[in-house]
Order: C-alpha cells, then sequence, then structure tokens
C-alpha cells in the first residue's frame, strides 16, 4: 500500500517532481543518520587537513586545498538545502491546513447531527410528561 493511499482523502493530491525531490531531500538530511555521516566526513576532512599543515609547516608539501575549500563546501550545501527544506516545510504546512479544515468541517457535522438527536430526544421526552 501506497503512503497517499493511508493519508486522508482530502490530503491526496498530485504531487510534482519538486515536490517530490523536496520531501526526500527533507526526510534523509532531517535524519540522524546523515548527521552522523556528514560530522563523521568533517572530523575525516579536519584530521586530513591538519595532516597537511602540519607538512607544509614542516616544508615536505604544499597544500593547495586548505580548509578554505571545506567552508566552501559547506556553504553549498547550506544554500541548496536550506531553499529545499523550507518548501518541504511549506508543502507540511499546507497539508496541515487542508486537516484542520478537514477536521473543522467534521466537527460542524457532528455538531449539527448532535443538535437533531437532542431535539429528537426532547421531543420524546415531552411525549412521555
Amino acid at each position: 500500500m501506497k503512503k497517499e493511499e493511508k493519508q486522508h482523502p482530502v490530503i491526496i493530491h498530485k504531487r510534482t517532481i519538486g515536490q517530490k525531490a523536496a520531501d526526500r531531500l527533507t526526510k534523509i538530511a532531517g535524519s540522524w543518520t546523515f548527521i552522523l555521516i556528514f560530522l563523521a566526513f568533517l572530523i575525516i576532512w579536519i584530521i586530513t587537513e591538519g595532516y597537511f599543515i602540519l607538512k607544509f609547516i614542516s616544508g615536505n608539501i604544499k597544500d593547495p586545498f586548505p580548509f578554505i575549500l571545506l567552508n566552501l563546501m559547506l556553504s553549498c550545501v547550506t544554500a541548496i538545502q536550506a531553499p529545499i527544506i523550507l518548501m518541504s516545510q511549506n508543502r507540511q504546512s499546507q497539508k496541515d491546513r487542508l486537516r484542520a479544515e478537514y477536521d473543522y468541517q467534521v466537527n460542524r457535522k457532528a455538531e449539527r447531527e448532535i443538535e437533531i438527536i437532542k431535539k429528537q430526544l426532547d421531543r420524546i421526552e415531552r411525549k412521555f410528561k
């Protein structure tokens, strides 16, 4: 059974490729697995750069890509991820608004039905008095 089939009919709608990609990226980028893998990558990068800096100081090697490249890479990841995550959050808030509207309509209908039942009970009570 697809995920969309489990949702309420009010929320099911056809998603665009961009919306699907935003949802997938948000699911991946918002997980502990991604955070831990990215943290491990950063630690490895920093250790490697530290090693090359020590070699550079001793004059054995020239480091053509110091920590500036890491900074550029992190800025690019952030610049790409942030708008995509915001798009996914906007989609989620739209779903929440639809759910709230649907809940409101259900509550109004239930209230009307309860009023009808109450009137019927009042009529029955009057007949027995």
